[in-house]
């Protein structure tokens, strides 16, 4: 039987989709691209926006159309929000909802069985239980994304996320340490710690002596094969003295640390309901530029939220350039219906929100260009990850530690550490890089 799975959304989402592709593989499915005929097709879905609602139904019907005999799944974030109403949607055969996905197997066996069992979907607010879902390699050459958590307990005024993903449920620190062993084993050399809401890791946990972020950051470093360990997004309140003082120990860390701000005006955040200050989130920059050579701090910043008067997008404008940060990821306000944001008062026109998305992006073009300026002549290695030819020569691409993207000719291939320095750029975002 030939299956084929789409992922739309996060990081989260993308482990997920591999997770259960090597599920189905390990139960005999052959799996066919997207864009083939298949006999079932799982749509891993989003609903952080109303707009990625719309992309989900896009996807559903779209594989439907393609393969009208064919089972469509409908997986993931959309389905916890639109709950059972989505099986009345003609293109969707089978539902099933978050931390039920480790079971797609044994629920389409189900539903072969019985085509009257049609859904599987659990009030994600009530459990407690932490999905168990692995993977065994990944789509990229070097590098594995590791979930290690899932579910939120923040609320953001303007975020659905908890309503899609439920609370903190945190993954057993041994089951995180045997999946990173094995994709050592299996040639990564750099892993990624990813979740919903990293910072919260372990704070589920009953135990009396239960591991939070950093005794999990501690246990991955100590693994054999893995040369680097990055940080998915972190909460600004978690970077402390004492959390960074003891995360700069840790070699195999990447200085590369994406803080979301979301709005660098403090009116702004207290409506956002994101628990902290400017004056907290700079301290935490500066916390981080104390303990290492001029880290990639990168962020996500929201332009023209309900409220944002001009006075405190310019106050965003002038926080975001005092930062000065490697990447800023800019995304207009999007209203998302049951959310407490989506009836507030004095929402920013759409032309608005675009014109200060623009201002923003530029900003954070040329500050990106700054930081990696800044990085030329330095000493630094590159993670060798796939080849790539520009006006006739072969290069090898791969990132630094602070993932700037480098172009080395070299003899050696993916998966492999070189080491040198930043010559000059070769294209707007890719430097050209001599090897020692």
């Amino acid at each position: 039987m030939r299956a084929a799975l789409h992922n739309l959304g996060c990081k989260v989402n993308a482990y997920e989709t591999e997770a259960m592709q090597q599920l189905l593989e390990a139960a005999g499915y052959e799996i066919v691209p997207f864009e083939e005929t298949a006999d079932v097709y799982v749509i891993n879905t989003c609903s952080v926006t109303n707009i990625a609602d719309r992309k989900s139904r896009q996807m559903l019907h779209r594989a439907k159309t393609m393969n009208p005999d064919a089972v469509v799944v409908a997986a993931g974030c959309y389905v916890q929000a639109a709950g059972e109403a989505l099986l009345e949607d003609a293109a969707v055969d089978l539902i099933i909802g978050n931390n039920q996905k480790n079971e797609l197997v044994g629920i389409l066996e189900h539903y072969f069985a019985d085509q009257n069992a049609n859904e599987a979907l659990l009030d994600i607010a009530k459990t407690n239980e932490y999905e168990s879902l692995s993977i065994s390699r990944t789509a990229e050459h070097t590098r594995a994304f590791i979930k290690v958590q899932d579910g939120c307990n923040q609320f953001c005024s303007y975020c659905i996320i908890p309503y899609t993903r439920g609370r903190v449920r945190s993954r057993g620190l041994v089951d995180v340490v045997g999946e990173v062993k094995a994709l050592a084993a299996a040639g990564y050399r750099e892993v990624v710690l990813t979740g919903i809401h990293l910072s919260s890791y372990g704070v589920d946990i009953k135990e009396e002596k239960a591991p939070h972020l950093l005794e999990l950051i501690k246990a991955v470093h100590e693994i054999d094969g893995i040369d680097r360990v990055r940080l998915g997004s972190l909460e600004p309140r978690i970077v402390t003295e004492e959390f960074v003082s003891e995360l700069s120990k840790l070699k195999k860390v990447c200085p590369h640390f994406h803080l979301s701000l979301q709005s660098g005006c403090d009116a702004t955040l207290k409506r956002m309901n994101r628990r902290y200050t400017t004056a907290e989130f700079k301290a935490g920059c500066d916390i981080l530029r104390k303990y290492y050579d001029d880290p990639a701090i990168t962020t996500d910043v929201i332009a023209g939220f309900a409220g944002e008067t001009g006075e405190e997008f310019a106050q965003t404008l002038d926080f975001v350039r005092e930062i000065g940060f490697y990447e800023m990821h800019v995304f207009k306000y999007s209203v998302r219906k049951g959310t407490r944001a989506a009836t507030m008062p004095n929402q920013v026109p759409e032309k608005v929100k675009t014109e200060r998305s623009h201002r923003l992006i530029e900003l954070g073009e040329q500050m990106s260009e700054a930081y990696r300026q800044r990085k030329l002549g330095k000493e630094t290695s590159l993670l060798l990850e796939e080849p790539l030819e520009i006006d006739g020569v072969s290069y090898m691409t791969g990132c630094t530690p602070e993932y700037i993207k480098g172009a080395v000719v070299t003899e050696k291939g993916a998966g492999e550490l070189v080491y040198g320095r930043f010559e000059r750029f070769l294209k707007d975002d890719l430097l050209i890089f001599v090897e020692k």
